[in-house]
């Protein structure tokens, strides 16, 4: 990448927190360009060394912290799951270290803070998510297509070869769902949890049948559940929980599931080859794909107040997003990969939401070049979506 780009997600200088996003989505980038080397102890836990001296012995970041320079005012650990128990010396340097230095506390994976019961600080540090680049980020280096196919991790987008750009997506997965997981002994069969990953992969954005997929690949569906949860703390994926509140109509109560890359999920379903072309069905999913992760991911990192849910009708009336905010009130999204050829059909599950939710504002994201009335429900270019949830931030 030939130019640092600026992020969405703005760091606090006064303030100990928590960075968490999947590897390689640039949270050592954004940390550094946020914080002079001057004035900052930077810890790499994936290097050997430190790795090994702080696991032998953590209380060495105390010694270290009281013993620092006075213009030292922010230490900085990366991928602080490897030692979780650094953070119970954290804890005590806040509390007790009189001149009260900053930690920023960055990490690839929750899972093993959270089940292993880690000392989380409880309020002391905010935390923060970091997702692959945005729309917003990438400004006019954007290209939907190329969204499409290769995703948005950084080394990934701007990779000049195709070829390059595919290994490079590939070796990702490779290295992320087969060695981090085999390192960190999440599961205990790694060839069922790589079946697992087939059918989650082709499954990303429908809802999970957990007895389907674990007749499948031969496991308990509570088995599928873990499998999908360490999915989520390992930050590869998210939960879409069906939308729930409804006094006549029966609703689904299934979750989707949604991967954080559409280049991940691509590779994982050895699809890299395949172009996306508009007018397909699985250009229609890359598009929801797409929409669905940058909205959460633009409302955490703006700190929005938005929820996020899916409506599905036992008769198969559907909405892809529905954005709720106590401030602003409940959106009905539906997204569609197309402009002129939206049909009364297309709209079916907003006119069904909106019968028991008569304030909400029904929205259509779409292909369209400009905005435009059909009845109650707006259709928008889909960039202009996110300036009607307030999802926006001048990049400079």
């Amino acid at each position: 990448m030939a130019c640092y780009i600026s992020r969405t997600l703005k760091l606090p200088s006064n303030k100990s927190f928590f960075l968490f996003g999947p590897r390689q989505v640039g949270k050592t980038t954004l940390i550094k360009k946020t914080f002079s080397a001057k004035t900052s102890i930077f810890i790499d836990l994936l290097l050997s060394d430190d790795y090994q001296r702080y696991l032998k012995k953590p209380i060495l970041l105390k010694d270290e912290v009281l013993a620092r320079e006075k213009k030292i005012t922010h230490i900085i650990i990366d991928e602080i799951q490897r030692v979780p128990e650094l953070l119970n010396i954290v804890h005590y340097l806040i509390e007790n270290d009189s001149s009260k230095p900053k930690f920023v506390l960055s990490g690839s994976s929750a899972r093993k803070l959270k089940r292993g019961q880690a000392n989380l600080l409880a309020g002391r540090a905010l935390s923060y998510s970091l997702y692959p680049l945005n729309h917003l980020e990438l400004g006019e280096s954007f290209d939907l297509e190329k969204v499409f196919d290769r995703g948005t991790l950084p080394s990934v987008y701007f990779e000049e070869e195709e070829d390059i750009a595919r290994q490079r997506l590939q070796a990702y997965c490779r290295t992320y769902l087969q060695e981090e997981i085999r390192a960190e002994a999440l599961v205990r069969n790694l060839a069922s949890f790589m079946s697992f990953i087939d059918f989650a992969a082709e499954e990303n954005g429908n809802e999970i049948n957990y007895s389907n997929i674990a007749g499948d690949i031969g496991v308990s569906s509570n088995t599928v559940k873990e499998y999908f949860q360490i999915l989520e703390d390992t930050l590869l994926g998210f939960f879409l929980l069906p939308y729930a509140k409804s006094k006549r109509k029966r609703l689904s109560k299934r979750p989707k599931f949604y991967w954080f890359d559409t280049g991940v999920q691509k590779a994982l379903a050895n699809k890299l080859t395949l172009a996306s072309v508009e007018g397909q069905v699985s250009y229609g999913k890359s598009f929801e794909h797409f929409i669905i992760k940058e909205v959460i991911a633009l409302a955490d990192n703006l700190c929005s107040d938005f929820s996020f849910s899916y409506y599905r009708t036992s008769s198969g009336q559907e909405v892809d997003l529905i954005a709720k905010s106590p401030a602003k009130g409940v959106f009905a999204i539906a997204i569609k990969s197309k402009d002129a050829n939206l049909k009364n059909k297309d709209f079916s599950g907003l006119r069904s939401f909106a019968e028991e939710n008569p304030k909400a504002k029904l929205l259509c994201c779409s292909l369209a070049p400009r905005r435009r009335f059909e009845g109650e429900i707006l259709v928008l270019p889909w960039r202009e979506l996110f300036e009607e949830l307030g999802l926006f931030r001048i990049i400079s």
